[in-house]
């Protein structure tokens, strides 16, 4: 009888193998999703990142649901170039979006540049975007379920939380009816300027949809208002009241955005996919602020990032201090979908190089620190005005920026121009009143052709290197690198603006006393 037993304990114990076996097999062959939560214009006003008084609690939950990045890099500072490098894994001058995308401006990516929603199509996954897209032509970014700028008003479908939540709802019921894997990539609209073209809802859109009068409701949506004297001001922006209750607006619409990330994981979760998706949040570029987005300067360039992963090994409520560029984004989504394989591209982090990169691998373990690893940036236009072009390349020490068109002053968008904070900057500098800010506005528009920083011993970019004893091995290694990654991504402006770029190779002098110098 007791022999009985221990045969019939036998039997359960090789059952609960079997279930477990069984188990683990269907785990392995569920469909893995995707979730990008992409915010415009947005930076580190967040709990997660050490703001004590912009209230953002569900970011701070998924940064504790997965791992939050600490050196993130876009590889260029305007909204549209910025949208088709994470859609492509490309940098600006490689895939064409050379500017923003409005029929104004007349930037589109090249037809024959590959995006993530077409290339994950071909592969039978389902592919949706809700908000803003503001980047073209429609056949290079084609989504299979499309509820964005072009068929709503953009507040609607990138303000407007609750309209945002029923619009997630119908994606995952289309995706759930069809069992098909999916990436949904949501563009929100806040916290995006909007004073320049609708100054009724605030500088930042702030009262739209608040429920007061003519501003219509947003029904779950709770507004969170922020004194304009508590503010936690970032060191780039002058501390005067006027930037301070334009950094209080700011807050009340990330806390908008925050609510709306609530509800689209709350969609996720019911309807079953929480623990099968990848949730990627980030930004496109820096706060629209002096010193932000448009420029290359910390400011504009440096971007929140936390992804969650719901894989068994994956760390939780940690910290990656690997340098990171958003181009890293294209790469890491085919990783997960496992079809890395076809791209020119690895997922060997230890041995970066200076390609994309995916990052799944992070989010097991954090890689040794290496003063080796870099982020490059391109940009050329942000509007068809401003053309400013610049190449940079940031490792975790040291920063070096080629302004190309440095003899002229450094263009400011509308958005910017009209805001109380540039206003502010403007009427003080014009009246000689004092200017609490961290530099002058001649110095802000005026930068030489080179700017090299020491960001461990200068983290506000004010002491330029360049020229400077003691600093010449650590330009050349830099320039050496920032050139060769020009030239594996076909800058057309390798050789500007000394020379004349000869097909794909040769550097021809101008002659025009610049003295650059090229990788032949």
């Amino acid at each position: 009888m007791r022999l009985l037993v221990k045969v019939v304990h036998k039997a359960e114990f090789v059952y609960a193998l079997m279930f477990l076996f069984l188990a683990e097999c269907a785990i392995s062959h569920k469909s893995k999703n995707t979730v990008i939560l992409l915010a415009d214009d947005g930076g580190f006003e967040l709990g997660a990142y050490g703001n004590k008084i912009c209230q953002t609690p569900n970011i701070d939950a998924l940064a504790r649901r997965g791992v939050i990045f600490n050196n993130v890099f876009t590889s260029v500072s305007s909204c549209s170039p910025s949208r088709a490098a994470l859609l492509t894994g490309q940098p600006s001058h490689q895939n064409g979006m050379y500017g923003l995308h409005h029929g104004i401006h007349h930037f589109n990516s090249f037809n024959n540049v590959t995006s993530l929603p077409n290339l994950l199509r071909s592969h039978g996954v389902y592919t949706g975007i809700i908000g803003k897209k503001h980047v073209g032509p429609n056949a290079v970014y084609q989504f299979d379920f499309e509820q964005t700028e072009e068929n709503n008003h953009i507040n609607q479908v990138g303000r407007n939380i609750t309209h945002i939540k029923l619009l997630v709802r119908e994606f995952l019921q289309l995706v759930n009816k069809n069992k098909m894997p999916f990436l949904l990539y949501v563009g929100f609209h806040d916290p995006h300027r909007c004073g320049h073209s609708e100054p009724q809802y605030g500088a930042f859109c702030e009262r739209f949809g608040s429920g007061e009068p003519g501003m219509g409701s947003i029904p779950d949506w709770e507004p969170w208002y922020y004194q304009w004297d508590e503010v936690q001001l970032p060191f780039h922006i002058q501390d005067t009241e006027a930037a301070r209750r334009d950094i209080a607006a700011q807050y009340t619409t990330m806390s908008r955005l925050d609510q709306g990330v609530a509800l689209i994981l709350r969609e996720l979760d019911t309807s079953g996919h929480t623990n099968d998706t990848l949730v990627i949040y980030t930004s496109d570029n820096g706060i629209p602020f002096p010193s932000g987005r448009t420029n290359f300067y910390d400011p504009g360039l440096r971007e929140p990032l936390i992804i969650s992963s719901p894989e068994m090994s994956a760390r939780k409520n940690e910290a990656s201090y690997t340098m990171v560029s958003l181009l890293d984004v294209f790469p890491t989504v085919l990783d997960w979908f496992g079809i890395l394989e076809e791209m020119d591209v690895s997922n060997d982090i230890d041995g970066r190089g200076d390609l994309p990169k995916s990052l799944l691998p992070i989010l097991i373990r954090e890689p040794p620190l290496s003063n080796d690893e870099a982020v490059f940036a391109s940009q050329t236009h942000h509007e068809i005005t401003m053309y400013y072009p610049m190449r940079a390349v940031r490792t975790s020490s040291h920063k070096l920026i080629h302004n190309l068109n440095f003899a002229m002053p450094f263009p400011i968008d509308q958005d910017l121009y009209m805001s109380p904070t540039f206003q502010d900057i403007l009427n003080r500098t014009r009246s000689k009143q004092p200017l609490p800010w961290y530099k002058t506005l001649k110095r802000h528009y005026y930068r030489p052709q080179w700017e090299l920083y020491d960001l461990l011993a200068d983290p506000e970019e004010l002491n330029n290197l360049h020229g400077k004893s003691g600093s010449a091995e650590t330009e050349s290694r830099l320039r050496v690198r920032l050139l060769a990654w020009q030239r594996d991504t076909r800058d057309p402006w390798l050789c500007s603006p000394d020379a004349v770029l000869e097909g794909d190779e040769v550097c021809r002098s101008l002659d025009n006393g610049l003295m650059h110098f090229h990788m032949r």
